[in-house]
């Protein structure tokens, strides 16, 4: 069977933790998204935008170990652990971010994976994406078998105990969801909540600032319906390692332009250099200002895009 990949089902922003025996909590685990798709003899793995990650995450790429399904296609995060035991998103983003895979060897010692699989959509030939998550859940228990690198998300019935033990840990947040909610394919809905203890977005960097002779900011921007490049704050390098932070500098050249990108350019910034919005980065932030700025934002990874791709993929292991 050839497969199409699917855009998986999301869920939404929620300021507050549903109460009640219909719903279920989950921690929202700090990764990738990765669908795994078997057919019995072939597995391939995808992620939401429905680029194939098979060869980038091979520990997980035989589903034959982990499903006892003839055909199965279920949905899970990919995650890494920093020194601190902590999933980071900065770690995982060293693996997906690969595009040169005769790296992936020492990657793999490096940057362990573990993939968190917390849903099953098709089952040994048929969709059962109508089929309510409750029942789904039973079903993903009768043909999941746990590995050291594959793993079952838990499920708890108190949401908000949940959420504060994830906090006092510093994790990401959790994810609530309704026991009668069917899987919607390409979709989102109220029905999936997901609860985070700091925000985050992902950012368009349209230029950099200098102190002395080095870059030592960032300057991010959001577009908006009318596809203009708002000007939101800069931040400095964050989590990105003292090497990451040369090949993002080294990289400058290549994508600066004497044009500002942004609607609205911001004033009193000196030493700017305004670059192409060819790079994204993942970036927590406390809250926004009255000004439309982010309060306290700290870089986490690069994310990529277009012409980024691969460019900060790990340090150098030549």
């Amino acid at each position: 069977m050839k497969w199409e990949p699917i855009i998986p089902f999301e869920p939404v922003m929620s300021d507050e933790i549903p109460d009640g025996k219909e719903w279920i909590h989950q921690v929202k685990w700090d990764g990738v998204r990765v669908l795994a798709y078997f057919e019995g003899t072939e597995t391939r793995l995808f992620n939401r935008h429905g680029n194939e990650r098979t060869a980038v995450f091979p520990e997980i790429a035989r589903a034959q170990n982990y499903l006892s399904a003839s055909s199965a296609i279920v949905d899970g995060e990919v995650i890494a652990l920093d020194t601190s035991g902590k999933p980071s998103f900065h770690e995982v983003m060293r693996r997906d971010g690969i595009s040169r895979m005769e790296k992936i060897p020492v990657l793999r010692r490096e940057v362990p994976i573990t993939y968190m699989i917390f849903d099953l959509i098709y089952r040994d030939g048929e969709w059962i994406d109508q089929v309510p998550l409750e029942r789904r859940c039973d079903m993903l228990s009768d043909v999941l078998i746990e590995t050291g690198q594959v793993r079952r998300v838990t499920s708890e019935e108190d949401g908000f105990a949940l959420y504060q033990a994830v906090k006092q840990q510093g994790m990401e947040g959790i994810v609530s969801k309704n026991l009668n909610s069917k899987y919607l394919i390409k979709g989102k809905n109220g029905s999936w909540k997901k609860i985070k203890t700091e925000r985050d977005l992902i950012a368009v960097i349209g230029g950099v600032t200098r102190r002395s002779s080095r870059f030592n900011a960032l300057m991010l921007g959001l577009y908006n319906r009318q596809g203009q490049l708002v000007y939101i704050g800069r931040a400095g390098p964050g989590r990105l390692s003292e090497q990451q932070w040369q090949i993002f500098t080294n990289h400058v050249g290549l994508i600066k332009t004497s044009v500002c990108p942004f609607s609205n350019p911001p004033e009193a910034i000196k030493d700017v250099q305004w670059l192409k919005p060819d790079l994204t980065v993942k970036v927590v932030y406390r809250e926004w200002t009255r000004g439309g700025n982010l309060r306290q934002p700290v870089i986490q990874a690069i994310t990529g895009h277009q012409a980024a791709a691969g460019l900060f993929e790990d340090e150098s292991h030549e």
